[in-house]
């Protein structure tokens, strides 16, 4: 593959930084790779996915998210408008370069944007969502706690939740921005095929965010729920069936050849929770 590092503007002015991964023959498939929170584009779940699409005909653009890796800005600053804007820069981007058959792989945060980008922007073919955040309200003060909130809320700082041992600025502002936005409803408008994975054990995301989720959505989907995988697939055999998962789905929706076909090492196929209404969501 031919890896060329770049920058595009985002609305704000903010010059965001990628890499685009282009296989050696001309093609016209694309997939975006969007990862986590307090993550950033090189993430080993990015650099495998690129390694999975790109010898099968895709490229691949991965990119950091604002104030992340080398994306210009203040991570503090950071709101889920921001972010969509960027997503959707990425896409315009492509679209000037001559792409014209394009998926998109969220990552947990990375899959939360994703879902509200294709449910306003049918341009999509595909949808691949690695352990999204539907809810990430709801996680976060799960995660958190009440003391972590009342903390965040007094000094805009949250813990490293990757590991580190300094906290992260992170201005309270960007909880309340979260709780303005139903992701729940924003799946209700996905016609795209989409393929969620997951793991039965993931220590941030709870399952029955995965279930609402994936009953919202009325298109084609497919989920997997893992067993005994976490929120980071650390397993090496949790992490190759997901990113196979999710690069499989790229090939045989995104402008398919003949021969591609998805046929998933899958546990039990996921079925509707009776639990895990709807609630009438509507676009």
């Amino acid at each position: 593959m031919v890896e060329t590092i770049l920058t595009f503007p985002d609305t704000e002015g903010h010059q965001v930084s990628a890499t685009l991964a282009e296989p050696v023959e001309k093609t016209e498939r694309a997939v975006i790779l969007c990862h986590g929170f307090l993550s950033n584009k090189n993430s080993k779940t990015n650099r495998r996915l690129t390694d999975l699409l790109v010898p099968v005909g895709f490229s691949a653009l991965r990119f950091d998210w604002l104030g992340l890796g080398e994306t210009e800005g203040d991570f503090a600053d950071i709101t889920i408008g921001l972010c969509w804007n960027q997503l959707e820069c990425a896409l315009d981007f492509l679209q000037a370069k001559g792409y014209h058959h394009l998926g998109v792989i969220g990552s947990s945060f990375g899959g939360l944007i994703a879902i509200l980008a294709a449910a306003r922007n049918p341009t999509f073919s595909a949808i691949g969502l690695k352990c999204p955040v539907p809810d990430f309200p709801e996680t976060l003060r799960l995660e958190l706690g009440e003391e972590g909130m009342n903390r965040w809320k007094q000094t805009d700082t949250i813990p490293n939740v990757t590991g580190g041992t300094e906290p992260v600025s992170l201005r309270f502002a960007f909880y309340e921005d979260c709780c303005r936005y139903d992701v729940f409803k924003a799946a209700a408008c996905i016609k795209t095929p989409t393929i969620i994975t997951h793991g039965d054990q993931d220590e941030l995301v709870p399952l029955h965010q995965i279930h609402r989720l994936a009953q919202a959505i009325p298109g084609e989907k497919q989920v997997h729920i893992l067993p005994g995988a976490d929120h980071r697939f650390a397993k090496p055999d949790d992490f190759r069936k997901m990113t196979a998962l999710l690069a499989g789905w790229m090939r045989a929706h995104v402008a398919p050849e003949k021969e591609a076909t998805f046929e998933p090492e899958t546990p039990e196929p996921w079925k509707p929770q009776p639990d895990f209404v709807k609630n009438n969501l509507k676009c």
